[in-house]
């Protein structure tokens, strides 16, 4: 870093050998500044960590290839297993022994049941997966290069365990580019629940009704138009993996919302996001609204 002053503004930064070599000619009446929450402490230094940690590893790249070593992975790798062998030193958690990257340097994308799969008879099939990280938060703009969201949540439903829905209005035009997917996903057992509401008419009987022919699917509609109004927009593919994800974000269930309008949605993922994935799932059912499910209907 260089030694020029500090931006004045807003931060929320730890304060760290750079920062408080300058903070120390700056008048008090002039900063502000907190002790770390103890019951924050492990967030806030991780994230801080983690920046760090980034940067050596582009170092240690960076260093290889200008050099012409061809085992830049490696030498990452090294270095991780090297970070995390100190911690497991310094904190006395053995546990962490099995928390070293393999040397071979690959990720786990699929794990099937040797039982129950397509692969049983044919070896050779592509498994579909999103275009997007599951791992790792990214946004959909509506823009010509991204994936198309309804192809990406159709290819969601298809990878996941359980789905939960919390959308305004629900078209038919919306629902009839995932229908096919979401079949498919109750009948092998998926459960699917879905939290709709009745405001200016906007959601589709007909979408309704045929929801109702699914298995496994609970539906709650809010009826309520004065005092609370759902104008929430969520959908949530848990995985009983770890990997859940979840689009939040301005787009209904309909044609233009998830397929050419100009909306935006954030996919967050439980890796990348926990707590804010922790508040999505345990505030799914808004408790200030009064929710009427409907039976199920007969195909």
């Amino acid at each position: 870093m260089d030694d020029t002053k500090l931006t004045a503004g807003f931060y929320e930064q730890v304060i760290n050998e750079y920062f408080a070599k300058r903070l120390a000619h700056i008048e008090n009446r002039f900063k502000e500044t907190k002790k770390i929450d103890q019951t924050e402490a492990s967030t806030v230094l991780s994230g801080y960590l983690k920046d760090i940690v980034a940067q050596g590893l582009e170092s240690a790249k960076d260093t290889e290839e200008a050099t012409g070593d061809a085992t830049g992975l490696q030498r990452q790798i090294e270095l991780v297993n090297k970070i995390i062998k100190l911690i497991q030193d310094e904190t006395h958690n053995d546990e962490l022994a099995e928390s070293l990257v393999d040397k071979k340097g690959e990720e786990l994308l699929t794990l099937l049941d040797s039982q129950n799969n397509i692969r049983v008879v044919n070896a050779n099939v592509k498994l579909p997966r999103p275009q997007t990280s599951l791992a790792e938060t990214s946004l959909f703009t509506g823009a010509k290069h991204e994936p198309r969201m309804f192809n990406e949540l159709k290819v969601e439903i298809s990878t996941c365990d359980r789905i939960d829905m919390l959308v305004s209005f629900i078209k038919w035009s919306g629902l009839s580019l995932l229908l096919d997917a979401l079949k498919e996903f109750t009948q092998r057992g998926g459960r699917l629940r879905i939290i709709t509401t009745s405001y200016l008419g906007a959601t589709d009987y007909k979408a309704i009704e045929e929801l109702q022919t699914l298995p496994n699917v609970e539906i709650k509609i809010s009826y309520e138009t004065r005092r609370t109004r759902l104008h929430a927009k969520a959908y949530i593919f848990h995985r009983d993996t770890g990997f859940t994800t979840a689009y939040i974000g301005s787009s209904n269930l309909s044609n233009p919302a998830i397929s050419s309008g100009l909306e935006w949605n954030v996919k967050i993922t439980e890796k990348d996001l926990a707590n804010t994935m922790h508040k999505v799932l345990h505030t799914f059912i808004p408790r200030s609204l009064k929710l009427i499910t409907l039976p199920r209907r007969n195909a």
